[in-house]
């Protein structure tokens, strides 16, 4: 698959990396480059010998400093809601991609940038990453899902603060308040992806999978309807090659083989 706004590679086996490669637009956001991650989502989501997704930006200075601007000045009401629903797409169809999705954020994630971030599961942050919503400073709401992810992630009154008056956070403050899982020095920061992808992938992937689907599909569901749907996953997995590969190798002292069966 060729694109032209972004790469997706795969460093190791089941390990997919996917840059938004715009480094001389700070890796602004325009409908072509949402259209390719859309399809990247789309295309990790159907490998089965997919893993973990690693989302990250070219160069130094930005993750992804934003939506473009130049594309969206001239919107009309029309053009900005078709605009808004491409980006809400990409990001729900990220979101959905069936094993976990981790955020590297090296710089500025701005805007779009910071919702891409608050698409996937969790985000690792290197020291030097800045977190914002500046949308309001451009007459404009946030577009591609940070009025809903944002509180669910830090809280209301936290979210709406970021929200109304477009506060850059830094990386230490991005920890505090939840938004991050963790910060690394910014050499360290594709070097940590890489293990805690490694650390995953090691793992029993139908397991990994069902994990996660518990945890997404779970939160919109009745706590007691929610746990309902946990013992079935469990129990499924239970009929599976890698859970009697898994406690038989526990059993025996070494490293389980999964096949992902």
């Amino acid at each position: 698959m060729t694109f032209q706004n972004i790469l997706l590679e795969q460093p190791e086996a089941g390990i997919y990396l996917l840059t938004v490669n715009r480094p001389k637009a700070l890796n602004a956001l325009n409908s072509a480059t949402l259209a390719e991650i859309q399809a990247a989502a789309d295309a990790v989501a159907e490998d089965a010998a997919a893993r973990v997704l690693l989302v990250t930006g070219a160069g130094e200075k930005a993750f992804v400093a934003g939506a473009d601007i130049a594309e969206m000045q001239d919107f009309t009401p029309e053009e900005g809601e078709k605009f808004a629903a491409r980006g809400s797409h990409a990001f729900a169809r990220l979101e959905a991609v069936p094993v976990p999705v981790i955020a590297l954020v090296n710089g500025y994630a701005l805007g779009g940038g910071c919702e891409l971030a608050l698409a996937c599961d969790w985000i690792i942050a290197s020291e030097r990453a800045v977190f914002g919503q500046p949308e309001v400073g451009l007459g404009v709401s946030a577009g591609f899902g940070a009025t809903q992810r944002l509180p669910r992630k830090i809280g209301q009154a936290r979210a709406l603060e970021l929200l109304t008056t477009g506060r850059q956070v830094k990386a230490d403050e991005a920890l505090a308040i939840g938004l991050v899982n963790q910060v690394v020095p910014a050499p360290e920061l594709m070097s940590k992806g890489l293990g805690v992808a490694r650390l995953i992938a090691a793992k029993g992937p139908l397991a990994v999978r069902h994990t996660k689907q518990a945890v997404i599909d779970g939160a919109d569901l009745e706590f007691g309807a929610a746990l309902a749907l946990q013992s079935k996953l469990f129990a499924d997995l239970c009929g599976t090659g890698d859970q009697k590969e898994g406690m038989r190798a526990f059993l025996e002292k070494r490293a389980a083989r999964f096949q992902g069966r």
